[in-house]
């Protein structure tokens, strides 16, 4: 759900800066190795944790977990600055105690003193900076990146075959893993990027004939036309889509039922900060409506049979749905259409917004107690129902859009 992702929360920090967790070689002395069962006055100790304050030689440390700390900087205390995603300290570089900042992440070893206070030997710096840097290219590598609903997966050969939604016509596309590839995947009850754990192919299922496939976002490398990538990241998750009318709303619990059209049963999904809510204008809802019959029918859509006319105030031109139509940069690396990005530029709706007998088009978490998070939620899809019944919501909404390192570009 595109989010735009203003700021970096603490759990992406701490996760991009996990390289110190991983670091073995800074520069304790020799013989001066920590030991993490041992906090009594004189054993050696590290820390990681954030700047808060620096006063001459003292810096206050706010570690990742427990109270604040107080750090002595002495004369002999080595002070290294690493990149973001550094595995070692071989490309470290030396810096000064002055060219430290509030905000910038530290690695802290030393001698645990009387007060409980760190005698540092040596300090390894990750500069807030660098961190936001790495960050805004983690996001611009999220938007080139693929995402789609799973075909097939093959982990022996480290592959997920994908469905990616350039509506109404679809293109697979190859995701290759390596063994230094990420995967991760959503737990059932969230559509928080920041919640998404360590995983492994076999935990992705792919589509048969009761459900539409896991989703799966994957940053990394296209090659040739883009139907084979090699990913740095893969993120997973089971999402439910539901397509119906909504029988009820309860703003104060932020809850709304909808008729499943396929289920022919009443589902309850629950809004939270996190999901999107969208109305479509009528002029892109009959586009998608015709575009969605022309592939039914066989026919190639184009600008020839398409219809004209202006968009509502602030609303994007139908020709944004067009694959020859300029969408103003809401464009797929591959040329198609980008919905999620479309939408994103449309105002956002409140639960108080829903009315009953509203045809809407959802996608949910898996429901877990029953009820299920929204991911997005969009009205106005009438003739989208009316054209192609049997259009799942993920096919057409895939890419989900989470609260994801994704700027404006949907997804995880």
């Amino acid at each position: 759900m595109p989010i735009t992702y203003r700021r970096l929360s603490r759990a992406a920090f701490l996760m991009a800066t996990s390289t110190y967790l991983t670091v073995t070689c800074w520069a304790l002395p020799v013989g001066q190795q920590p030991d993490q069962q041992n906090n009594s006055p004189g054993s050696v100790v590290r820390r990681i944790g954030t700047v808060k304050s620096i006063n001459g030689p003292e810096i206050t440390l706010t570690p990742d977990s427990g109270p604040e700390i107080s750090v002595n900087v002495q004369s002999n205390t080595r002070i290294l600055r690493t990149a973001p995603g550094a595995k070692d300290l071989k490309s470290a570089t030396p810096i000064q105690l002055q060219d430290l900042q509030i905000g910038d992440r530290i690695l802290v070893g030393g001698k645990l003193g009387d007060n409980g206070s760190i005698q540092a030997s040596a300090v390894v710096v990750m500069k807030l900076s660098d961190v936001e840097a790495k960050h805004q290219q983690d996001l611009q590598a999220w938007q080139t990146g693929v995402s789609g609903l799973v075909c097939s997966v093959d982990p022996s050969a480290g592959t997920v075959t994908i469905s990616t939604a350039c509506f109404p016509a679809k293109k697979e596309v190859v995701i290759r893993t390596t063994s230094a590839t990420t995967v991760r995947r959503y737990p059932p009850n969230s559509v928080k990027f920041d919640d998404a754990k360590p995983s492994q192919l076999s935990e992705i299922r792919p589509a048969d004939a009761h459900y539409s496939g896991d989703q799966v976002r994957a940053r990394g490398k296209r090659a040739g036309d883009g139907s084979d990538f090699t990913a740095e990241e893969v993120v997973s998750g089971a999402f439910r889509d539901i397509e119906g009318t909504v029988n009820s709303v309860d703003a104060s619990s932020s809850t709304v039922s909808v008729q499943d059209l396929l289920s022919k049963e009443p589902v309850t999904v629950k809004i939270t900060q996190d999901s999107q809510l969208h109305q479509l204008p009528p002029e892109m809802a009959q586009r998608i409506a015709m575009r969605l019959k022309r592939a039914a029918g066989g026919e190639t859509p184009g600008p020839g049979n398409a219809p004209t006319g202006q968009s509502p105030a602030g609303a994007p031109s139908p020709a944004a749905m067009s694959p020859q139509g300029d969408n103003g940069g809401s464009r797929r690396p591959s040329g198609a259409p980008d919905l999620q990005q479309i939408l994103n530029r449309l105002p956002r709706l409140s639960v108080n917004d829903l009315h009953k007998g509203d045809a809407v088009m959802v996608l949910s978490t898996e429901a877990s107690a029953g009820t299920g998070i929204v991911v997005m939620l969009v009205t106005g899809v009438e003739p989208i129902l009316r054209a192609a019944p049997s259009a799942s919501a993920a096919s057409i909404l895939t890419p989900w859009s989470l609260s994801a390192p994704a700027g404006d570009m949907g997804g995880p």
